[in-house]
């Protein structure tokens, strides 16, 4: 089965997720230049991931009209298809916030230091977008992600034992 490959445009970095292939889950997978033909190196990993779908994360602002941001993703994604000679569906994907709860995992997950997280924050992004698109695609009994007010396990301080 053909993956879905998520995209987070940045006019510095694009942030890219994939699903597995039953659809049900999104993972970081790298983040690329987006100055440096970026539609070339997609289009190959289109190919040797065997991408069947693309979603991209499209800024609408708070009010939910497009700006200058969607202008430029949509201009993006418009060569984006050129260059896949439109073998491979796109759709658009609201990511309003998906940013902040990125932001909001890096620092639950005590990830801190500005390199680090410029490495990985655009890849969270789309890990976002993509689980929020597959989850929609799932019906209300397949959503994956906790909402913010859950406190996750894991990310509690370890329990201390009594002596």
């Amino acid at each position: 089965m053909p993956r879905i490959l998520a995209i987070d445009h940045g006019t510095v970095r694009i942030g890219l997720a994939l699903s597995d292939e039953t659809e049900i889950v999104a993972s970081p997978f790298k983040t690329i230049d987006a100055n440096h033909e970026p539609e070339r190196t997609l289009a190959r990993i289109v190919q040797e991931k065997r991408i069947g779908k693309i979603v991209v994360g499209m800024p609408y602002r708070m009010s939910g009209e497009k700006g200058s941001a969607a202008e430029r993703v949509e201009k993006f994604a418009l060569s984006l298809g050129k260059e896949l000679q439109h073998s491979v569906p796109i759709e658009f994907v609201d990511e309003r916030l998906s940013s902040v709860e990125a932001e909001a995992s890096m620092s639950r997950a005590g990830i801190t230091g500005k390199k680090e997280r410029n490495e990985i924050v655009d890849q969270l992004a789309a890990v976002v977008i993509l689980q929020e698109y597959l989850n929609q695609q799932r019906g209300p009994e397949g959503f994956l992600l906790p909402d913010a007010s859950y406190e996750l396990q894991w990310t509690d301080e370890p329990k201390r034992r009594r002596k």
